[in-house]
């Protein structure tokens, strides 16, 4: 009976061991656990919050894309600005490929006409002046985007409605600019109307003899952005060819000039001659006069020069006479 109560003490000692290590693992456990859930949940809001900044971040950026987009396209639907920006554009062009004095702004091709073009490239040749060439830059960008939006959605019909407006509205500026500012002798016989867009001028190009109509009966070049780079670049060489040709014309008037007086520096030069020879011929007929007075003098006495000076009327210095005498053998000694 004493045993059996011992076993059953010892029996609950495991127990309650047991069950304290139970306790004991299940509170380690849990607060592993809690750990480390507590750092995955952390770890996982931060990259939740990076994302959700990185988006934040990216709205904003396309919120500032889109009020830039806004901007554009108000300015791209308003007809003074988007004149401005085409004129911006020719100018550009202008200042990159011809030379300040070439051309001009703002030109009244016709004197008192009080119509004033763009842009216009000063040529030679003009009434009493410059002879203009007119450039005027012109963007129907409404008809343009019409044609584009319909190009995008396939619609064939709408395409052709908005590329015959488009054609409409460039012959309509053609026929204005013709009549404004194309003003023989004062301009050439023609204008340029500039394009600001490679699309906008490939549109009017594909269109059928719509580039040889509008110079036929308006006398009207188009041109984009590429095509007027490469016609002022031809202008330019031009202009060199001129002046290369006025230098030219410079130095041949020159050595013209040269020419005459190289003729008369040679004659000149030959009246020189003829009196040298004049010269040389009166000398040697003085040397032969004088070899024939010598041979005639040979015979007579030579007097002392002071006595000979005296003679003759000749007043020398006494210390020169002296100095001479001195030097010279005496002419007794002379003629001995």
């Amino acid at each position: 009976m004493s045993t059996e109560p011992g076993a059953a003490h010892r029996l609950e000692t495991i127990r309650n061991d047991n069950a304290a290590k139970l306790e004991q693992m299940r509170a380690t456990v849990e607060e592993k656990l809690h750990d480390t859930l507590e750092q995955r949940l952390a770890n996982s809001f931060k990259v939740v919050s990076d994302q959700l900044e990185q988006v934040f971040r990216g709205l904003g950026e396309m919120q500032t894309l889109a009020t830039g987009v806004g901007d554009l396209k108000r300015m791209m639907t308003n007809v003074r600005a988007r004149g401005t920006w085409g004129e911006v554009t020719l100018a550009n062009i202008l200042e990159h490929a011809m030379a300040p004095d070439q051309y001009e702004k703002n030109v009244e091709v016709r004197p008192g006409s009080n119509q004033r073009v763009e842009f216009a490239i000063k040529l030679p040749g003009g009434e009493g002046g410059p002879l203009w060439l007119p450039i005027d830059a012109k963007f129907p960008t409404e008809d343009y985007e019409r044609l584009v939006d319909a190009s995008d959605r396939g619609d064939l019909e709408a395409v052709e409605v908005a590329a015959k407006a488009v054609e409409a509205r460039i012959r309509h500026s053609a026929d204005e600019i013709c009549t404004k500012y194309v003003h023989p002798p004062y301009s050439t016989d023609f204008a340029i109307l500039f394009l600001p867009t490679e699309g906008l001028y490939a549109e009017i190009i594909r269109r059928p003899g719509v580039v040889d109509s509008l110079q036929r009966d308006f006398r009207i070049i188009i041109t984009g952005p590429t095509t007027l780079l490469a016609l002022l670049n031809s202008l330019r060489m031009g202009f060199r060819t001129l002046a290369i040709q006025k230098r030219s014309s410079e130095v041949w008037q020159i050595l013209g000039a040269v020419k005459s007086e190289f003729g008369k520096y040679g004659a000149i030069l030959d009246k020189v001659q003829k009196k040298l020879q004049e010269a040389s011929s009166t000398i040697d007929d003085v040397a032969k006069r004088r070899r024939a007075i010598d041979r005639k003098l040979r015979t007579v006495e030579v007097l002392p020069e002071m006595e000979a000076d005296e003679l003759l009327g000749v007043t020398t210095d006494v210390e020169t006479s002296t100095e001479a005498t001195a030097s010279d053998p005496s002419p007794e000694l002379s003629a001995s």
